[in-house]
């Protein structure tokens, strides 16, 4: 696996077709819930986007959020794999090497997700905690989760 953590300003053009097609793919079609997919949230001062390429091919992402963004701490979402690569454990190399670039980035931070809530014992294995009610997110149940610093894994 090759992993690239990069600002929304230095991703290449195909880098953003290929990482925004991924994303509409797993989360507009397999998940059939038409949501804006585009947020202003992607190009937001500090934002950093996790690149996976396996063989070239992007196979896996994640978006980390800085501070203020949409939670009071630094936050990581869209975290997704594509099809060839569910089953493989990338899903694992992918949530470590989010965590990574988040303590890069911000190395005195909490992380806060929104999980999907089948994925709450998934992320519960790396830390997190549940910090609120299941709630539907366009019409997904979602829960919020915290990983403070000194549960961080390396």
């Amino acid at each position: 696996m090759q992993w690239q953590c990069l600002p929304f300003n230095q991703l290449t053009t195909d880098q953003l077709y290929e990482l925004l097609k991924i994303r509409v793919d797993v989360f507009v079609v397999e998940q059939n819930c038409p949501y804006p997919e585009l947020d202003e949230h992607d190009r937001t001062l500090g934002t950093h986007h996790l690149l996976g390429y396996l063989n070239n091919q992007l196979v896996a992402y994640l978006r980390l959020l800085p501070p203020g963004a949409t939670y009071p701490n630094v936050s990581i979402g869209r975290v997704l794999t594509t099809m060839p690569a569910r089953g493989t454990g990338i899903g694992h190399d992918l949530i470590r090497e989010g965590l990574s670039c988040a303590e890069q980035l911000w190395p005195d931070n909490t992380i806060e997700i929104g999980a999907q809530s089948h994925l709450q014992k998934y992320y519960a294995g790396y830390g997190f905690i549940p910090t609120s009610e299941e709630y539907l997110e366009d019409g997904i149940p979602h829960i919020d989760m915290r990983l403070a610093k000194k549960h961080r894994h390396d």
